[in-house]
């Protein structure tokens, strides 16, 4: 997720102390990038960079980019995964990829919240990275309802035709990734010509959709923090 905003300048929500997270080897123009390291005790499930650009006048453009990766607990290592989306552990590093800068440009950690749920930074970055694990919460949540009401009443083709019918519903009013990918592992379920193939692959794939669900519940509250993370 990336956002934009003018300011009249950097306004560090926190000490840069208090962060478990430290940005270095920044690398400005046409390829910029940025490393992050987890200084922290605790896997660093989302975060926030803020690059700042100087303008005339005093006013600074900020370039806000968050990246949550809490479901990693779930998807690490399965085919389409990547890795720069994931949670960082304690003691490792990371190059990430930035827009372009300008040699002047400076990049600040801003928020990050940890696998406990606690969350350190920007109050209004944070809520906004809750908001969005609530969203992803109840969308898998659908997801699994509608694996619970159709697979022990139907199988095969029938159970394919009854699922893509609920998912496709449910990508209407929810475009979310969720939604949206529960309809495609369905529509490529329809090549499978066998029964029990059709069966066991639907009933994979909702353990999985279970299973991340379990996760994002756990991870959608944020907890009350006394630190910042560091023990």
């Amino acid at each position: 997720m990336r956002t934009s905003l003018m300011t009249l300048g950097l306004a560090a929500a926190v000490v840069a102390s208090d962060m478990p997270m430290t940005v270095g080897q920044l690398v400005t123009g046409p390829s910029s990038h940025v490393q992050v390291t987890n200084t922290g005790t605790q896997a660093i499930t989302a975060w926030s960079l803020a690059a700042t650009t100087h303008a005339e006048g005093g006013r600074n453009h900020q370039d806000v980019y968050t990246t949550d990766g809490y479901l990693s607990e779930v998807t690490h290592g399965l085919p389409g995964s990547t890795e720069r989306l994931e949670r960082l552990l304690p003691g490792q590093s990371r190059q990430l990829p930035l827009d372009a800068l300008p040699s002047d440009a400076t990049v600040d950690v801003i928020a990050v919240v940890l696998d406990d749920g606690t969350a350190v930074g920007d109050e209004k970055t944070i809520a906004s990275i809750f908001a969005h694990r609530v969203k992803e919460r109840d969308a898998l949540r659908a997801v699994v309802d509608a694996f619970n009401a159709v697979l022990p009443a139907a199988r095969g083709t029938a159970a394919l035709d009854a699922l893509r019918e609920r998912f496709t519903a449910l990508a209407q009013r929810d475009e979310s990734i969720p939604c949206r990918a529960a309809l495609d592992a369905v529509q490529t379920y329809t090549r499978k010509g066998n029964p029990d193939e059709i069966d066991q692959s639907l009933r994979m794939y909702a353990a999985f959709v279970m299973r991340e669900h379990e996760v994002a519940v756990k991870h959608s509250q944020r907890k009350p923090s006394s630190s910042a993370g560091k023990e």
